[in-house]
């Protein structure tokens, strides 16, 4: 069973168009990954989807219900984190759980057993104000709040966006756990060595969806060996590869600049190296030298 269903889904703010033509499904149960660089348009698609904002075309279905003539319905099935934290800081976090369950007319005590792995870690800080917590707990409870009302499917915009990387292991953690109670997760994300946590994903750039499939087939459909070349003087080695006939394409990561070749059998020398997600995002999106 589909969990989600979005089909051409368009958006345009003042004639710049932030979503050209959507369309994807997630199925009953899976992590769902949209990956891309902030302003690819993944929190317009996820307001659309959690129905704070109406696209310009397309339809989005979720369990079944349109997110237009069904909306409040989608409102009692779903759990909405937003990329930025937005629950109430002059609250305590006892305090904001409790509002959020008292929204959706249940209670902490009921659905208790939901937030309790997530819960459990803040749950010493419960008297303190939400904005005086760090990025991590502030995460935690989000999470928390989001899920305190037993939602079907959950969407997650950018949740480890500013958080330290020991904070962002545990949040994936947190998120498989949840899947293997059954929820369904689409999150979006900027950092591409967290695509490789979902089941599938899709790659999003300037409106578009570039591809989607699952991580490791994204990897194996790159489609040149790959080079690592490096030099104490990085910018003066960009220049050099640029200017060589024979480099197709070079882009830096790090202290390193990635490489492909248009004559595989003239390597130069240079180390090879397996393709990343990065890698296969960076060639879909920008054109090759």
């Amino acid at each position: 069973m589909k969990s989600l269903i979005v089909n051409n889904v368009s958006k345009s703010y003042k004639r710049k168009s932030a979503l050209k033509d959507i369309s994807f499904e997630v199925e009953k149960g899976e992590l769902f990954g949209v990956i891309g660089p902030d302003g690819a348009g993944k929190s317009t698609l996820f307001r659309i989807m959690t129905t704070l904002i109406l696209a310009d075309k397309g339809e989005v279905k979720i369990e079944g219900y349109d997110v237009v003539k069904d909306y409040k319905k989608i409102r009692n099935i779903v759990g909405y984190m937003p990329g930025r934290f937005s629950l109430y800081q002059d609250l305590t976090v006892r305090e904001n759980i409790e509002f959020f369950a008292a929204v959706f007319n249940t209670t902490v005590e009921e659905n208790y057993h939901l937030v309790k792995d997530i819960y459990s870690q803040i749950e010493p800080f419960e008297k303190r104000k939400a904005g005086a917590l760090s990025g991590g707990m502030k995460q935690k409870l989000a999470l928390s709040c989001a899920l305190i009302h037993k939602p079907e499917v959950l969407f997650l915009d950018e949740p480890t966006t500013g958080v330290d990387p020991i904070s962002r292991k545990e949040f994936w953690n947190m998120l498989k756990n949840l899947q293997d109670k059954g929820i369904t997760i689409i999150v979006s994300t900027p950092y591409m060595d967290e695509a490789t946590l979902c089941n599938r994903i899709a790659l999003i750039n300037e409106g578009e969806f570039m591809d989607i499939n699952t991580p490791q087939e994204l990897i194996r459909k790159f489609p040149k060996k790959l080079y690592s070349v490096t030099s104490s003087n990085l910018t003066n080695l960009m220049k050099l590869l640029r200017e060589d006939l024979n480099v197709e394409s070079c882009f830096s990561f790090g202290h390193r600049v990635h490489v492909t070749l248009n004559d595989e059998t003239k390597d130069e020398g240079y180390e090879e190296i397996e393709p990343s997600i990065e890698d296969y995002f960076m060639r879909l999106s920008k054109p090759q030298n």
